[in-house]
């Protein structure tokens, strides 16, 4: 699975109703989950003493989870409970149909897009298994630390830049359908303010 060592290997099933009283759902709550998910089950468990790495100060070991979803359009936030739910770093093989995509929880879900299942792999990269773990919501994030950033610097960073962006996307929405001179000038003005503030931030 994942191309990650033989000796990482496990087949736990995680009953929905674990979920469902760890976080005490109400009705509408289970709905939700049961409306996007079949079945969890724990597939990996990668440690130091598994794959030879040393282990981190923040991390000894992360799971991987296979989770069988019904659908493509699943709710972000069902998955993010999964994320929560056991207190671990967890990297998600969410699977629907012959395709399979990877997810994780830091800070915010990330994912990958889309790929057939068998193409889907993750690299075990990093002296102990905290860079080991940082690398791989690196790849699933599709994130450049830059020069100076922790990871969490970059994805705050990274945020920014994309409210920024679509708030320039809005704004030159609105100046391309106003009539009224005074009013584009303005929002013209608001634009490349927002630009300038891009500038600064890369």
């Amino acid at each position: 699975m994942l191309g990650l060592p033989k000796a990482t290997e496990l087949n736990k099933q995680l009953p929905k109703n674990a979920i469902y009283a760890k976080f005490q759902m109400n009705t509408a709550e289970k709905a939700k989950i049961d409306a996007d998910i079949s079945r969890i089950t724990i597939v990996n468990e990668v440690s130091s003493a598994k794959v030879n790495i040393a282990d981190g100060e923040q991390v000894k070991s992360f799971f991987v989870l296979m989770v069988a979803l019904k659908k493509k359009d699943f709710d972000d936030k069902t998955i993010i409970t999964i994320s929560k739910l056991i207190p671990q770093n967890m990297l998600l093989v969410l699977e629907c149909g012959g395709e399979a995509k990877l997810a994780t929880y830091h800070t915010k879900l990330m994912q990958t897009d889309w790929k057939c299942k068998e193409d889907i792999s993750i690299e075990l990269k990093g002296l102990n298994m905290d860079a080991v773990w940082e690398n791989i919501i690196v790849q699933i994030g599709g994130i450049t630390i830059e020069q100076g950033n922790t990871l969490d610097e970059q994805i705050a960073v990274d945020e920014q830049r994309m409210k920024i962006q679509k708030e320039i996307d809005r704004l030159t929405k609105a100046a391309k359908n106003e009539k009224q001179p005074k009013k584009k000038f303005e929002l013209a003005q608001k634009i490349n303010r927002l630009k300038l503030e891009m500038e600064k931030s890369e």
